[in-house]
């Protein structure tokens, strides 16, 4: 049995120039989004600076205690633990702000990206929720390495290609 009659006023063809609408529509969405770009890529950068520069301001506050965790907890490879506990202090409170600032933007973030592996590395007893934040902060640091600082960055101001030179 046919139920639907072939000049029945419902048709399943796309009328005249919708696709070209849809498309329009489309091209006008993704124009939108490329000018949130470099919002978006700054608001990464202040997140995950932030976590690492707070850490270390925390680091800061109590040496004592930091050396001891330095001293007990981590375990950091091939360092003495207060060299150990003194680097990663002045990186946490160093290469953030540069990332903020998008000045060796890439090189900035391939530091902490590395500081992070090896914060993962060296604290065992991070557990399931630690190790999630520390994949987070990863790959957020991983799209700044990837895709550059974006349009509002003192790198993208000064023109400097930072590295690696290929990619802007």
């Amino acid at each position: 049995m046919h139920y639907v009659n072939s000049h029945s006023s419902l048709s399943t063809a796309a009328p005249p120039g919708f696709a070209r609408r849809v498309l329009e529509q489309g091209r006008r969405l993704v124009r939108g989004l490329d000018h949130l770009s470099p919002v978006v890529d700054l608001v990464l950068r202040l997140f995950v600076a932030a976590v690492f520069f707070k850490s270390g301001l925390t680091k800061l506050a109590s040496w004592d205690s930091t050396l001891a965790l330095f001293e007990n907890e981590y375990a950091v490879p091939l360092l003495p633990p207060e060299l150990a506990a003194l680097l990663g202090t002045g990186v946490e409170l160093f290469f953030p702000v540069l990332l903020v600032l998008g000045l060796g933007t890439r090189l900035s973030a391939a530091v902490l990206f590395v500081f992070n592996v090896v914060a993962v590395i060296s604290y065992p007893d991070l557990g399931a929720v630690g190790l999630k934040d520390h994949q987070t902060w990863g790959l957020l640091l991983l799209v700044t390495l990837t895709h550059g600082p974006g349009a509002l960055s003192l790198d993208r101001l000064l023109g400097r290609r930072a590295w690696p030179a290929s990619a802007r």
